[in-house]
């Protein structure tokens, strides 16, 4: 199943409250109050975005985290990288592909190609669309109930 970690679910969210306190610093203990994430959790992801370039942080009485970048200008492909590592759903999808089968392989490039198609997904999101509301894409193309056609009539041997 391809499916984010909960941590990096935990990071973007973070991110999202970090954007919405535009240049203002905010500590790990302000972050973890505002998202309910547990404090130990915020300041492991944090740390990481930190090395990662997502984040800066500041140490003293005026410090805290912020964006390093405005949000518009943080990709969701820059976050999952950060926080899961490069997006590569089959091995011969990484950069550096170990794959022994590889010179053999009949899908590769199949899958090669749907990595591609993820990763442009990824890239093509930023930071600011992520936090802004959304809509709820999974119902796309199925019926409301309004257009759903309506239940046929009982037969009368069910009616009572």
């Amino acid at each position: 199943m391809l499916r984010i970690s909960r941590l990096t679910d935990y990071g973007t969210m973070m991110l999202a409250y970090l954007a919405q306190q535009s240049d203002q610093r905010c500590s790990a203990s302000e972050v973890a109050s505002a998202t309910r994430v547990a404090l130990p959790t915020v300041q492991k992801l944090l740390k990481v975005m930190a090395r990662g370039g997502l984040v800066t942080s500041a140490r003293g009485a005026e410090g805290g985290y912020q964006l390093a970048r405005p949000a518009a200008e943080i990709s969701a492909a820059e976050i999952v990288s950060v926080l899961e590592g490069p997006v590569a759903i089959t091995e011969c999808s990484a950069e550096s592909s170990e794959c022994e089968l590889e010179p053999l392989c009949l899908v590769g490039g199949a899958w090669q190609k749907i990595n591609d198609a993820i990763l442009g997904a990824l890239e093509s999101v930023s930071l600011a669309e992520l936090e802004a509301p959304a809509k709820d894409t999974r119902l796309t193309g199925l019926q409301t109930p309004a257009s759903a056609p309506s239940s046929p009539p009982r037969s009368a041997s069910s009616q009572t």
